[in-house]
């Protein structure tokens, strides 16, 4: 299922980039996958991403990186020169990438909820 889902998100990342660019993309570098996955990842499994990839033993952006390099000797994603395992390492936390986007912000703390009423007057 991970492998599947890798397809699928490199599928969603270059119909991203041909949205922001305009043009057929040839090539995602990288870095600009693992982007992708995120994104893919947040929109198909919400808050329960990051339990998602867990069970299927993603558990960093390396983790992806082996992927990607398997496919790639599969013959099923391509790769140029330039590409490498190092493109893929530590580009996100993954607590970072997949549980902060839901976590409540924190309280502000110190400013005085103003609800535009006059000072009580002093006696």
């Amino acid at each position: 299922e991970a492998y599947i889902f890798l397809r699928d998100a490199l599928d969603f990342t270059t119909k991203q980039q041909k949205k922001l660019k305009g043009a057929a993309i040839r090539h995602v570098a990288g870095p600009e996958l693992l982007e992708g996955v995120r994104q893919y990842a947040l929109k198909e499994f919400g808050p329960m991403a990051l339990s998602v990839l867990s069970h299927w033993g993603v558990a960093c952006c390396e983790d992806i990186g082996h992927m990607v390099f398997n496919l790639i000797g599969a013959g099923i994603f391509g790769k140029t020169d330039e590409d490498s395992m190092d493109d893929f390492k530590a580009v996100y936390d993954f607590r970072d990438a997949f549980v902060k986007p839901f976590q409540p912000e924190p309280a502000v703390t110190g400013k005085k909820l103003s609800l535009g009423l006059p000072a009580p007057k002093a006696s």
